[in-house]
């Protein structure tokens, strides 16, 4: 057997990888057949399948791209190499991923945050499921992905590009594909953690169904799919508020100054359906219609006892211990916890298609595509508290402590388990008094909050493209455009919850028998049970009022913003002989015109002083030219330098844009000093942009291996920061009574465009089949890749360089596998260094914490049945997270933990079957 190493596909076997990679990787292969020797007919069939097909797959993108790219194939039809297509991007070179709820769920490239890459599905722009640009990689079933390429470079023709790069999710197409194919698959899941809340789950299962076949002769292709998961994850969470100094003149040492901790129920249920129809009336034309649709449900029960201590009325009695700089163990006297039985609901409705037409011959192409995606998303975040008694009122547990690496464990004096002791209040009294307009008002305290987020996002596109074939050097002209119009919202809608019958601000009430639950075991923080109740049951039950949030700081959490960007580009190919090596690649610019605003609510006071608002609209428009030139030098040996150059930009992040501004108009000021000031967001904000240079040096081995060693700098012309400026609060309303002030003009703190940094690092990456060594070892293999990054970003006007969002200074990754006659096995270990990592926080919206290290291990075994009657039949068993790595963030110190979330492992046995 010969294998053509240029190619990168086994003789006899091109034609199935191609397929399988779909039409992209088709295109792009056809591209480099110049380079290609052409097979003997007589030789030796080898057919490659399961995860080294993967591998083949991704090799043959790597060699015949012109662009820096990496990417991952399926092993078999429905069957990414990962349980999840987060985590098999997060095994790509420079690239990984962050947990949230247990799942990789968000990717970062190159130590950019998620929202400095952008994601499309087939090529388009797609909605998200967050508040912002970055793509949450869960809300697509994995197993309707047929093939990930993630673009490190971009070239002209490659719209809604990112800073950091570009995630391409690619469903199969039916005629491409080439056969018929039924593929049905279903895994059972369990979690070690067990079933930490009542009514929770530890059990999941999820299953898919696939279907792709042709008609009239070739002419008419069909996919059909469908995929189902429920998947639960149980999670262990400490949580402390910070660590405050408490010596003299705020000097160490530092002390916890509460704590949040909870046991974390999740359940995630989400239905993917998909399809595609193909029409080739003829050689020249193809007409494509296919559609995507998801129904994501996300449920979360959260049971814990917030616990106020240094930042509240207790106290630290005499005696504590220290060491390096904190408070290890002591006791606060006068605690008043709060018990918290709280949910989290999240439904969201992706809605997804497009219609593209290709007509192609031996000099022309010209492709239209038309598209759609829509996303409607709820989410409800449920607080209810209950106690000892209302603020001042009840007994106070004398709280000991103790900090690990774990966090804090606790010695308490009260029993939280009891249902005599513990009831409905509000132990702190937050939120005082909220007067109720003709209704109830809440007195000494809110019980609870409720605040249910309502979030769509719409976005449509037009794109045409005309691309003639040339002869010489030059080998194609590309000209095109594209139009697109995204508009998202965002909507709260928040009230407060008070005890019916409060009248006296004295009122605690017996959580109701009937809706009482086990108790919840909270003794990995020592505090032993806690009451427990459905707090959706409780709210139904009419127990409390509904006193709207009218506060200033609500209403302007709410926005919409506006984009129509309109993109040209014009690009030349290039397909060269320079002497016995090759030169491919591309050269050209794009032009991005964007038109963009926010409408929003500008918004002052609160419910006791009085609320004044008014509608703010105000955008901007301006113009990017994004030059860019890939070039590829295909050397004798199988040696392939890259060369990519190109202005890049990331647009902003969509809050950060909103027109919304919660401004105070002080009366109490005098002489020069304004009385307006404010925070808030800015629709004029500007992109994120960079000067990128990327260099890639790659030696092929034997046409199975490979060793790529890549560079890249990023010089960012501009940053995007928070910072205070001068803002005119022309048309903002007074407060009432307040007569026109002697000036309008103060400042807000909002995100502004400032200057940049640097950012550059190295990929060393690669793939070795030990058959290589020796035929003894044919099977066995490493593939794996090890990434530096330096950022040198200044966060703000004047500070010192800092972190980015997302950024890790080392990436790796390694995985180790054997696989013959059927039987497969691999082990996975996947690390990272500590990097400043985005939350969920308070009222839903993000922040920041620095997240420590970690390294997960996963691992997989499988064995398909490749004769007789159950040929086809494949089952396989996975475990995750094998070591129990915790998500960890820490407060300066890594002994200053603020999140420690154990997740538990995760394990998977299940069956496919292809015909």
């Amino acid at each position: 057997m010969r294998f053509n190493a240029r190619s990168a596909l086994l003789v006899g076997t091109a034609s199935p990888l191609l397929l399988l990679a779909g039409p992209a990787l088709a295109q792009t292969a056809a591209a480099a057949q110049p380079v290609a020797a052409e097979a003997d007919p007589a030789e030796e069939t080898i057919i490659v399948t399961g995860y080294r097909r993967s591998l083949q797959a991704a090799l043959t993108n790597k060699l015949n791209s012109d662009r820096i790219i990496e990417s991952v194939s399926a092993e078999d039809i429905g069957r990414l190499p990962d349980n999840s297509i987060a985590d098999a991007i997060a095994r790509l070179p420079g690239l990984t991923t962050q947990r949230l709820n247990g799942r990789s769920q968000v990717i970062s490239i190159r130590g950019f945050a998620p929202d400095f890459s952008s994601t499309l599905l087939n090529g388009r722009e797609q909605v998200t499921n967050g508040d912002n640009r970055s793509v949450e990689f869960d809300q697509y079933p994995a197993e309707v992905i047929n093939q990930v390429l993630v673009y490190k470079t971009p070239d002209a023709s490659l719209v809604a590009q990112g800073l950091s790069g570009t995630v391409d999710l690619q469903t199969i197409r039916p005629l491409s594909y080439g056969k018929r194919v039924i593929s049905v698959g279903g895994r059972w899941e369990y979690t070690d953690n067990g079933r930490l809340n009542t009514g929770s789950k530890q059990y999941g299962w999820r299953g898919s169904a696939l279907y792709v076949d042709q008609f009239a002769d070739g002419k008419v292709g069909v996919l059909l799919g469908i995929s189902h998961i429920d998947s639960p994850t149980q999670t262990e969470r400490f949580n402390a508020w910070g660590y405050p100094n408490i010596g003299p003149n705020g000097s160490p040492p530092a002390v916890i100054g509460g704590s949040k901790s909870y046991v974390d129920s999740v359940r995630l249920q989400r239905t993917g359906v998909t399809g595609a129809l193909e029409f080739k009336p003829t050689d020249e034309l193809t007409i494509a219609v296919d559609g995507y649709y998801s129904k994501f449900k996300e449920d979360q029960i959260l049971r814990g006892i917030e616990l106020p201590l240094q930042w509240s009325a207790a106290q630290l009695q005499p005696g504590y211990q220290t060491a390096n700089g904190l408070v290890q163990s002591g006791t606060f006297n006068g605690v008043k916890g709060v018990v918290r039985n709280d949910l989290n609901k999240k439904d969201a409705d992706l809605y997804s298609g497009g219609v593209n037409l290709k007509w192609e011959n031996d000099d022309w192409q010209v492709i239209g595509d038309a598209s759609y995606s829509r996303i409607d998303r709820s989410e409800l975040v449920l607080e209810t508290y209950s106690g000892t008694g209302r603020n001042a009122l009840g007994a106070t547990d004398n709280l000991g402590f103790t900090m690990t690496d774990k966090g804090a464990i606790f010695r308490p004096t009260l029993n939280y388990g009891d249902y005599n002791l513990i009831q409905l209040t509000s132990p702190q009294g937050w939120g005082g008094d909220v007067p109720n307009p003709g209704g109830q008002a809440i007195i000494n305290g809110q019980d609870g909050y409720y605040n249910d987020r309502k979030i769509k996002d719409e976005l449509y596109a037009f794109r045409g493209q005309v691309e003639r074939k040339l002869d010489g050097p030059i080998s194609a002209i590309q000209a095109g455009v594209n139009y697109t119009h995204r508009e998202k919202n965002l909507a709260p809608d928040e009230y407060f919850l008070g005890l019916k019958g409060n009248t006296d601000g004295l009122t605690s009430v017996p959580i109701p028998t009937a809706l009482r639950l086990a108790p919840t075991n909270l003794t990995y923080l020592g505090l032993g049970p806690m009451v427990s109740y459905d707090p959706i049951a409780l709210l139904n039950s009419g127990v409390y009022n509904f006193v709207r949030n009218p506060n200033a700081d609500v209403n302007t959490k709410g926005w919409t913003v506006r984009e129509q960007v309109i993109t040209g580009w014009l690009m030349g190919k290039i397909n060269a002989d320079i002497g016995t090596a090759k030169l491919t690649g591309n050269f050209g610019v794009q032009v991005v015109n964007v038109d963009q605003s926010s409408t929003a609510l500008v918004s002052q006071g609160n419910a006791n002083s009085g609320v004044t608002s008014a509608v703010r609209t105000i955008g901007a428009k301006y113009t990017d030219v994004l030059p860019s030139a890939n070039l590829s030098l295909r050397l004798p040996e199988d040696w392939v330098v890259r060369l990519g150059v190109a202005r890049q930009l990331a647009r902003p992040r969509l809050d950060d844009m909103r027109a919304a501004v919660n401004y105070n108009f002080n009366t109490n000021v005098s002489g020069n000093v304004t009385p307006w000031s404010g925070s808030g967001g800015n629709p004029q904000l500007r992109p994120w942009r960079a000067n990128a240079i990327d260099l890639s040096v790659e030696k092929y081995i034997g046409g199975k291996g490979y060793v790529a060693l890549a560079g890249f700098y990023k010089d960012l012309k501009s940053y995007i920061y928070e910072f205070a400026q001068p803002f005119d609060f022309t048309g903002f309303p007074l407060p009432a009574g307040v007569p026109e002030p002697a000036t309008r003009q103060g400042f807000v703190t909002q995100w502004i465009n400032g200057n940049g940094g640097q950012l550059y690092g190295a990929e060393l990456s690669g793939q070795l089949p030990f058959s290589l060594l020796t035929p003894a070892l044919d099977g066995f293999g490493l593939n794996g890749s090890a990434a530096w990054t330096k950022s040198k970003v200044a966060p703000s006007p004047g500070a010192s360089p800092d972190d980015l969002p997302g950024y890790s200074r080392w990436v790796t990754n390694l995985t180790g596998y054997y696989e013959k006659g059927g039987f497969s096995a691999r082990v996975s270990m996947r690390s990272r260094s500590s990097y400043l990592g985005e939350l969920r926080g308070f009222g839903g919206g993000n922040t920041r914490r620095r997240a420590a290290g970690e390294t997960i291990i996963d691992s997989q075994l499988s064995y398909e049945i490749q004769s007789g009657s159950l040929k086809g039949l494949t089952l396989l068993a996975q475990g995750q997270n094998l070591t129990n790595a915790p998500f960890k963030t820490y407060d300066g110190a890594p002994d200053r933990i603020i999140d420690y979330q154990r997740y538990g492992r995760r394990f998977l046995v299940g069956v496919n079957w292809r015909y």
